[in-house]
């Protein structure tokens, strides 16, 4: 009898390592596609950020000239081999979306007050390289610099009509998804350059649901697409909420996915969704693959997106792939 239990779960463990071992399945065909988070921009340790924490205040010493989810910033990523440029964008009172990162201005700029409710006549005379600073406040490097550099998102998709972008809702306003639905509609030219959103659940899910073919994520949507696939991957089965959009995978949870990294990658592509590896999950959510011992721990051919703070630096290396 016990033979024949050890026989019975033997045979089940070798029917679920074939459904799931890379070892004898093959790496879908394709390279790294590379997303520039903010474009190129200046970094800051990540150790101790919180929501609310100023990191214009934290930089390193800067290693570039460059601000982030500026006109220049997205140039010089698209110029070092970004295939997305990520942006963020905020709905101001005049009904235009400023591209810009914070919630609030006194971080970074020399205003005050909610971006969102900051109108953008008042946005465009802000110095938006204000508040940076690497020696706590002995030296600002960027203070004067940055002076009418907030772009709205119109001006973006004008300069890049050809390149693309994923766009990050900062807030929770359902409207700002049906505004970037109807300006689409009204400049369809700008559609395939909008590769994709994410971000507040309420306009992301709006702007899925009003433009066709417009693929997107949120923390709820990223979270049930994995723990379902963690329920019923390991027979192969990939659940609805993984089919047809985005799939974010933080680097040091990939691990457990059934089938990481080839048997993923396929059923992954099998059912219509791209994969997007982000650096190690913990921080403030927007850890990218930055340094070469993260690029090293990739698979090596991978056939999905990496996203990285150091477009400049990883690039090369990720260009170095098979």
């Amino acid at each position: 009898m016990l033979r024949k239990i050890v026989l019975f779960l033997g045979g089940c463990g070798l029917l679920v390592w074939s459904f799931n071992s890379s070892l004898i399945a093959e790496m879908p065909e394709g390279k790294a596609r590379i997303i520039a988070h903010r474009g190129v921009h200046q970094i800051f340790s990540p150790e101790g950020v919180e929501n609310d924490t100023c990191t214009a205040t934290r930089i390193l010493p800067p290693e570039n000239p460059y601000l982030e989810n500026t006109i220049d910033s997205m140039r010089a990523a698209f110029q070092a081999g970004a295939d997305v440029v990520e942006l963020d964008v905020h709905l101001t009172p005049d009904g235009t979306f400023a591209v810009f990162h914070d919630w609030t201005l006194d971080c970074r700029t020399d205003g005050k007050g909610v971006t969102e409710q900051t109108p953008m006549t008042v946005l465009k005379g802000l110095d938006i390289g204000y508040g940076y600073t690497a020696d706590g406040g002995k030296t600002f490097p960027f203070r004067g610099k940055g002076k009418g550099l907030m772009p709205t998102l119109e001006e973006v998709l004008t300069a890049f009509p050809d390149k693309k972008f994923i766009v990050n809702f900062k807030s929770r306003r359902a409207e700002e998804g049906e505004a970037l639905a109807a300006l689409l509609e009204a400049q369809p030219q700008w559609r395939s350059a909008v590769w994709a959103v994410y971000g507040g659940g309420e306009p992301t899910d709006a702007a899925i649901a009003r433009i066709d073919g417009l693929p997107g994520f949120t923390g709820a949507s990223a979270k049930s697409c994995l723990l379902g696939y963690l329920a019923t991957g390991w027979i192969g089965y990939v659940p609805q909420s993984c089919r047809d959009t985005i799939v974010p995978v933080p680097q040091n949870y990939a691990w457990l996915l059934w089938g990481w990294p080839n048997r993923f990658m396929q059923r992954m592509q099998q059912a219509g969704s791209e994969v997007i590896v982000f650096g190690p999950y913990g921080g403030d959510g927007t850890a990218g693959v930055d340094w070469p011992d993260d690029v090293a721990e990739l698979p090596s051919p991978f056939p999905g997106y990496v996203w990285t703070n150091r477009i400049l630096s990883t690039a090369p290396l990720l260009r170095a792939q098979p």
